[in-house]
């Protein structure tokens, strides 16, 4: 794999979450056995833990469309390596339920297999995510 292509494959995910692209479309560049994984307080929202399944990363998009309003989203750079992508940024969402602002930096580490992502794991403030969520 190139890092090339994993740049491109980053940037399909980005353009397709932030262009509003269907969740089943943005799937598509998922492997069937796709593991995803964002720490924090389980439960809290319903995309915190760890998923198996093409379909986590549809629902993972479904439902931070329908439970947040993002505020901001600033991509800072986009790292590779043979076979992973980690896209480095900062952002602010609001929760529609709390109206409390996550504010964060964040990593999303993309590992590719192929044309297909594997692996997709969000690092961020999970406390600041926890107490947003909560009423």
């Amino acid at each position: 794999m190139s890092r090339d292509k994993n740049v491109a494959i980053a940037q399909a995910v980005l353009e397709g979450i932030g262009g509003g692209k269907d969740p089943a479309d943005i799937a598509a560049l998922f492997d069937e056995r796709l593991l995803f994984e964002i720490q924090g307080d389980d439960g809290v929202l319903p995309w915190i833990g760890r998923k198996t399944g093409r379909s986590a990363i549809a629902d993972f998009i479904r439902d931070i469309r329908a439970l947040t309003e993002p505020v901001s989203f600033d991509v800072e750079d986009i790292l590779t390596s043979e076979s992973r992508a980690a896209i480095v940024g900062a952002l602010q969402t609001r929760v529609k339920a709390t109206g409390k602002l996550i504010q964060s930096q964040f990593a999303i580490i993309l590992t590719v297999s192929g044309d297909l992502v594997t692996r997709f794991q969000m690092l961020e403030d999970s406390l600041d995510v926890s107490i947003a969520a909560r009423a």
